[in-house]
């Protein structure tokens, strides 16, 4: 009886220690986004610290709704060693100062052709904190510091969602960047003197002697506002903190972004594309991932929230440019732009959705990044003298669209753009004269082009421009004046196709991503058809064949900043 009398006091007593050395104390209840989470108090003298933060509502696959996802990850699960069931917090967050006890710091090769990453190669390196593959690898004193997560599957998602970039873009939303390229996602982060570039903004000062320790780390800038967290502090729940609103948030886009800014970069790109017909989509997309950094909810890929968003400037910016190409200046030619239009339509609303099956995305991307280097050669090459002999009537409408630009600027006045008029009109043969020279075109041809550019479209969310204009140009020999109204034409057709095929499939764009670029693409529409009469026709080649190359870099992911 004495002896059972003794084990009580002695577990009160361990009780007491246990709710005085283990005490935490989150300095606010509510932070907002981005701002730094601080935490104050006191563990057993000699320990080391954990604190674990998790957001509250966890994630399992079947929470899904998105049909693409639904399939990514019953695959994922199969090979990384989880289920449908399984559940981890998105936002989730160990600052301890032993992170070596979760995983190890090495050497992260990126950027590069699929042949080489295939094998683990890149032609960038960088170092990468990787969890440990196993969660029975993880000592038993440390796995009890993980709050939530306590299964081997939860391991097993929660370091699959952290380290492969669909993971990141579809469930944890934040990643550490090296450059502009997302290599990982914080999770476990350690004092930001370990001059690792995934602990910036961490701080913990732990003074082992007393066991008390102050702790900050910097919160996601776009956490979701009213997103709310549990602490844990080795192993024992200590509180809880919500997540403000900080800025104009984005529902869909899930960022925090003025939509000022959205309007301002859509009329940039806007002008730009509608001055050469080409590569409007690209360019908007690398925008929404650059400045933007368009996401989607948790559980939809960031692809499937930016590619339908990005149809917005495909198709609004060529209306706004339209009206001056087909009735001021009388300079579309109807035939080759409406049979262009219908086969981009069938093949981004029909065909575009079976194109990832027979090919696989890094595959397909390299494949086009070897066509328009090619085709970018190719625009260089007609700028030659000996080229341009050859092609007497470009030479010659050049020579007087020259001369009236000369006449127009001594007389000071606008210069006037030539208009299109026809010469004969058949399935495979249109003739047309422009400034006086003829040009020749088949429209079945580019019909046929425009199935292919339909399915390039659906696959990227774009409006499949940088093939149509340098094809034109170059197979099609006609002038850059002539080549990008068409494009128009096609990439409208294109972007209500690839729209209706997101909708079929239930993805929605971001409404106030998508109307802000609306109203700057329109704006940068009208814009760009004011400003193309501005460059001659080398120059306008000169810009095509540098944004060519551009996409080259960008598909062969052989640059740092994108």
């Amino acid at each position: 009886m004495r002896e059972v009398f003794k084990r009580l006091i002695f577990l009160a007593l361990f009780m007491l220690i246990a709710t005085t050395v283990y005490a935490g104390n989150i300095i606010s209840a509510s932070y907002k986004a981005g701002d730094l989470v601080e935490i104050k108090g006191k563990i057993v003298p000699g320990k080391d610290l954990y604190i674990t933060v998790a957001q509250q509502k966890m994630f399992a696959p079947k929470d899904t709704d998105g049909v693409h996802e639904v399939i990514k990850f019953k695959k994922a699960a199969k090979k990384n060693g989880f289920s449908k069931d399984t559940k981890i917090p998105p936002l989730y967050y160990v600052i301890t100062n032993t992170p070596e006890k979760f995983g190890k710091t090495d050497t992260k090769k990126f950027g590069g052709p699929s042949v080489l990453m295939s094998k683990g190669n890149g032609i960038f390196t960088t170092s990468m904190f990787y969890l440990k593959k196993k969660f029975s690898e993880i000592d038993p004193v440390s796995r009890g510091m993980l709050g939530p997560i306590k299964t081997e599957d939860q391991w097993n998602f929660f370091r699959w969602a952290n380290e492969s970039s669909y993971g990141i873009n579809t469930i944890v939303k934040e990643g550490n960047r090296k450059g502009k390229i997302v290599i990982f996602s914080r999770s476990v982060i350690t004092d930001q003197s370990s001059d690792k570039y995934w602990d910036k903004g961490t701080s913990i000062k732990l003074d082992k002697t007393t066991g008390e320790f102050t702790a900050s780390f910097k919160s996601f800038r776009h956490t979701p506002p009213g997103t709310k967290f549990d602490v844990y502090l080795n192993g024992s729940k200590v509180g809880n903190y919500k997540i403000e609103k900080n800025g104009f948030w984005l529902d869909k886009g899930y960022r925090y972004m003025n939509p000022l800014w959205i309007i301002i970069g859509a009329i940039l790109v806007g002008t730009y594309f509608s001055m050469i017909g080409a590569a409007g989509g690209l360019l908007m997309a690398a925008f929404q991932v650059l400045v933007v950094n368009t996401m989607g909810p948790v559980g939809i890929n960031a692809a499937n929230v930016l590619k339908p968003s990005n149809m917005a400037l495909t198709l609004f910016s060529p209306l706004g440019s339209f009206y001056r190409y087909a009735i001021v200046e009388k300079r579309v030619a109807w035939p080759v732009g409406i049979s262009f239009g219908v086969g981009i339509f069938i093949g981004s609303i029909w065909l575009g959705k079976y194109v990832s099956a027979v090919l696989p995305m890094k595959e397909y991307k390299e494949w086009l990044a070897v066509l328009v280097v090619l085709m970018g050669i190719k625009t260089l090459m007609e700028m030659r003298p000996s080229a341009m002999k050859k092609r007497k009537n470009i030479q010659a409408m050049t020579k007087k669209f020259n001369d009236e630009i000369a006449r127009a600027k001594s007389e000071g006045r606008s210069a006037e753009m030539g208009s299109i008029e026809p010469v004969k009109t058949g399935l495979m043969d249109y003739r047309f004269k422009f400034w006086g020279e003829e040009f020749k075109i088949n429209p079945l041809l580019f019909a046929i082009l425009g199935l292919v550019i339909g399915m390039v479209s659906r696959s990227f969310g774009i409006g499949g421009g940088f093939l149509l204009v340098p094809a034109m140009t170059t197979l099609g020999a006609l002038p850059m004046y002539v080549a990008v109204p068409i494009s128009l034409i096609g990439t409208c057709f294109s972007s209500i196709g690839a729209f209706i095929g997101y909708l079929m499939t239930g993805y929605l764009p971001d409404m106030t991503l998508a109307i802000s670029i609306i109203i700057g693409g329109f704006v940068g529409g009208m814009l760009g058809s004011r400003c193309q009469k501005l460059f001659s026709e080398m120059t306008l080649k000169i810009i095509l064949a540098a944004t060519l190359f551009f996409l080259f870099f960008r598909f062969f992911k052989l640059e740092i900043w994108i």
